[in-house]
């Protein structure tokens, strides 16, 4: 069963609602969560994340509320932006991650070198984190993501501040992971992710515009669209629709 918004309903105090008794299943495999600045992507993946509580409605993964410790080992998440702990190693802060996750010291050191090595930075795990670049320490946050065993990886913009060689690198690196490992990628900019995703869901206005996979996301260009611009041109068009 994969992971289910049900009636949710959220807003921040004294604020509308960012989302209204929504209803939203998402896709298994790797899908891509598109939308503009303020559109909810981020407070979606809070939601799924437990890091906030919708007022109405529930999250479920595999039939597991949010408020279920397994749930929480099960998914994982990876906020815009991750912080290098002072004084560690890479495979170092990856161990701490797990260790307070529930897992023993022992465990915890080994998990985070396998970890690594699915990121690829197994060759920089001695390495401070404070050390590594931008892009190599988004891929320790994914590796604090994957140490415990998640098999639903959540990244809000992950991609955010790259420049272009580190988002090849870094998207590149997330097509290589295990096919077991579920991944949703927020993200504004559609020329990051449409074309590497099993599945697109478009959110504006707190509302869902599309669901379902890519192929399906890129009949809506217009006709005639060039072949580079035709998720920019089915994006825009299912935005413009609902403004």
């Amino acid at each position: 069963m994969p992971l289910e918004f049900a009636g949710c309903s959220f807003r921040y105090r004294g604020r509308r609602h960012v989302f209204s008794q929504l209803d939203l299943t998402m896709p298994t495999g790797r899908t891509v969560l598109l939308g503009p600045n303020g559109a909810g992507k981020s407070t979606l993946l809070s939601l799924a994340a437990s890091v906030l509580r919708p007022q109405a409605g529930t999250v479920t993964y595999e039939g597991l509320k949010v408020s279920d410790r397994l749930y929480r080992r099960k998914v994982a998440w990876l906020p815009q932006n991750v912080e290098a702990v002072s004084g560690l190693t890479a495979r170092e802060q990856v161990a701490y991650v797990g260790w307070l996750k529930g897992m023993s010291r022992g465990e915890a050191w080994e998990a985070a070198r396998g970890a690594l090595a699915q990121v690829e930075l197994s060759a920089a795990q001695d390495r401070k984190s404070a050390e590594l670049s931008g892009g190599q320490l988004r891929r320790v946050g994914v590796a604090q993501a994957l140490v415990h065993g998640a098999e639903l990886v959540l990244l809000d913009e992950p991609t955010a501040g790259l420049d272009p060689h580190q988002r090849r690198v870094f998207l590149d690196m997330l097509a290589g992971l295990p096919a077991s490992i579920s991944v949703v990628v927020s993200t504004h900019d559609v020329a990051d992710l449409a074309d590497a995703a099993d599945d697109i869901v478009v959110i504006n206005h707190g509302r869902v515009l599309y669901n379902g996979p890519t192929g399906g996301f890129l009949d809506h260009a217009a006709a005639g669209t060039p072949t580079g611009r035709l998720a920019e041109a089915a994006y825009s068009r299912l935005c413009g629709e609902w403004v």
